[in-house]
């Protein structure tokens, strides 16, 4: 028979914030159609896209915005 002992830990899961982490990113895509902007790291430039397809096909009129923000996962204290 073999025994076995099992430790819990808690832990905290928060936005990446360390210097290393990557950077947040934006992009919008049109509901009706599905094309998609460009990746950016701006929601302003990501909504300048809106803008520019908007003027391609008038009767777009819903979006999407994607964000893309890096997550860590933090250990605490043991239980």
């Amino acid at each position: 028979m073999s025994r076995s002992v099992h430790r819990f830990r808690e832990y905290t899961i928060e936005p990446d914030t360390e210097p290393d982490a990557e950077v947040i990113t934006f992009t919008v895509h049109c509901a009706v159609c599905g094309e998609g902007g460009p990746i950016t790291e701006t929601t302003d430039a990501a909504g300048e896209w809106i803008v520019t397809h908007l003027g391609e096909q008038p009767e777009h009129l819903s979006y999407r915005e994607i964000v893309t923000r890096p997550y860590r996962v933090a250990p605490g204290r043991w239980l």
